[in-house]
């Protein structure tokens, strides 16, 4: 069999093709591809036609190329499996953050708070951001009361003039915010069609638009530091549709993309920037939001308490993860679950009978 075919190359290379195949470099020694040449006769038309094939030294060239190519994305791949395989036995050592300014929203109750403390204590700064003016000083006595360093400011992330006025006075106050935590988010838990226009418009300003104006407000600080992390509050409503929270895993799919697509389009940029993201999916936790769970199996899937989810998502922070799940086993089980049929997801959803009732 003939290798240098032309139908053989050329379905390979249409296929695999890149910047690199058909090199003009004089090195290479491959003569450079000559300027078509005007068809306006039929000696025209000829010579086009035989310009048109490359010759063979080309396909060759690009053929291995290709192969090399090949080989290399085989071996990362290899590797980049093993070294998955051993973090997952030999977790990577957790970074500090002593000298780390976070800023955490939804820092008033909740998550928020008991993220903001925990922060405190392993030596960070942290500053608060919160609409309830009351609840959010409370968090930040707190932490001053145990001799941490904090600061306090009222914020409407739904705003986004009032982000950028409050970014602007961080950095003048505090300093460049090097980890960003958005975790700001709201829950109505009942059927789409007897959700208002009003609540759903509340529900994706807060738990999707807040993220873009937080972004992009300190994100170029980050950048201009190199130095930054992103961690992005999703859900298991993110992983998966439940019942009674449409919007809501409307809203939470959405923070899983952001986070993706955000990532990718840092690592083509040329800066390269050290910033890194980690998107969390929490089962629900008991801080109020679930106003009536229900669950077949309470002692396997029970609520999670605030403060061990605070504690998962400080810890995959400070380790680079790029994902954390709240119990970490969700992850792996969604993943598995979606290489089989649909209806084996949805005959594992009855048999655990896990979600929320409606509110109304």
């Amino acid at each position: 069999m003939n290798i240098l075919k032309d139908d053989n190359i050329d379905n390979a290379l249409s296929v695999f093709r890149s910047d690199r195949q058909f090199t003009q470099d004089s090195a290479t020694g491959i003569p450079p591809r000559p300027a078509r040449p005007s068809a306006d006769d039929g000696a025209g038309r000829e010579t086009a036609a035989r310009q048109e094939t490359p010759n063979a030294g080309v396909k060759m060239y690009n053929l291995v190329i290709l192969i090399i190519d090949i080989l290399a994305m085989l071996t990362r791949w290899i590797f980049y499996t093993l070294e998955a395989l051993y973090r997952f036995v030999v977790p990577q050592p957790a970074d500090t953050v002593h000298n780390d300014i976070v800023l955490i929203t939804g820092a008033g109750h909740g998550m928020g708070k008991c993220m903001a403390l925990q922060y405190a204590q392993l030596g960070a700064t942290v500053v608060c951001l919160d609409i309830n003016e009351r609840l959010n000083a409370n968090t930040v006595a707190n932490i001053r009361q145990e001799r941490g360093n904090a600061f306090g400011y009222v914020c409407d992330v739904t705003n986004r003039e009032q982000i950028v006025n409050v970014a602007e006075k961080v950095k003048q106050e505090v300093g460049t915010v090097t980890i960003l935590v958005n975790n700001a988010g709201i829950m109505p838990t009942h059927p789409l069609l007897q959700q208002t226009e009003a609540e759903i418009r509340k529900t994706f300003e807060i738990n999707v638009m807040a993220h873009f104006w937080l972004l992009q407000s300190f994100l170029p600080g980050m950048i201009e530091k190199n130095r930054g992390f992103i961690v992005a509050l999703s859900s298991v409503a993110g992983l998966c549709g439940l019942n009674n929270l449409v919007p809501y895993c409307g809203s939470k799919f959405a923070v899983r993309g952001i986070m993706e697509a955000l990532s990718e389009e840092l690592r083509h940029d040329a800066r390269k920037p050290n910033i890194k993201f980690t998107t969390v999916f929490p089962y629900m936790v008991d801080t109020g939001l679930c106003k009536k769970p229900h669950m077949r199996f309470p002692n396997m899937m029970r609520l999670v308490k605030p403060e061990e989810a605070a504690a998962a998502i400080i810890d995959g922070q400070r380790r680079g993860l790029e994902d954390v799940s709240i119990p970490k086993y969700l992850l792996y089980l969604n993943t598995i679950i979606r290489v089989f049929p649909v209806k084996v997801g949805t005959l594992l959803r009855d048999f655990l009978d896990t979600g929320v009732d409606s509110d109304l």
